[in-house]
């Protein structure tokens, strides 16, 4: 896959990198729930100094979004994020500093499992420091373990988020089954499905013989397993 590093507006980018004038910031949006309510609760963090309002590339919709994000002292290392052109499902960790209050307040005071993950990457002109253009997804997915461990004195109370792609979601089975009350579900008068439950008793006479078809012995007699 091809991946465009100039949204419009932004050719600059190309130019800048071309002369190695650009560093890389990293951002990381959560999106978890209230225990009590349900509600999304959303917070962001970014790999530099001071909170800032930064665009960013929407994964889900494409549009450019302006969203908040609170200086790196909460945020302390991100895996490595392998780039793959197939199916492979990603498993990215995040690891957070409980010593912050605010990483405190959103481990501890909601809901993370199954919570959304999204990193961006942000590129930027270290002579003014200003972001040239939206920051990029490098991965989007969900919130697969978040524990938490309070450390003994003297240790450190680091918290490693383990993060899983959403192509985790292709790979799901189907839980529905061919039965006729899940067939009718999606249209009613269709009864395809309606005698699947007891088709395999059914007795039909082949011959002089009654009782439960054997398939593998009758093919085997017509010579079938040998054309």
């Amino acid at each position: 896959m091809t991946r465009s590093i100039d949204p419009p507006g932004h050719s600059e980018n190309y130019v800048l990198l071309q002369g190695r004038r650009l560093v890389p910031r990293d951002f990381v949006w959560f999106v978890v729930r209230d225990f009590e309510t349900g509600d999304p609760i959303e917070d962001g963090y970014w790999s530099d100094v001071g909170a800032i309002d930064a665009d960013v590339i929407n994964p889900d919709s494409g549009a450019v979004e302006t969203r908040t994000f609170a200086a790196a002292g909460g945020l302390i290392k991100i895996s490595d994020i392998p780039y793959v052109s197939n199916l492979t499902v990603q498993t990215v960790q995040i690891t957070l500093s409980q010593v912050a209050t605010r990483v405190n307040n959103l481990l501890r005071g909601y809901d993370c499992k199954q919570g959304k993950v999204q990193i961006f990457r942000g590129l930027f002109d270290p002579d003014t420091m200003a972001m040239k253009g939206p920051a990029f997804p490098r991965f989007a997915g969900t919130i697969d373990q978040a524990p938490i461990k309070t450390p003994a004195a003297g240790e450190e109370g680091d918290v490693t988020l383990t993060c899983t792609g959403n192509t985790l979601e292709l790979t799901r089975a189907n839980s529905d089954t061919r039965s006729d009350a899940s067939q009718r579900l999606r249209q009613a008068d269709d009864d395809f499905y309606a005698d699947t439950a007891t088709v395999s008793d059914w007795e039909i006479y082949w011959g002089k013989s009654s009782g439960p078809i054997d398939l593998i012995g009758a093919a085997r007699h017509l010579g079938l397993f040998n054309r």
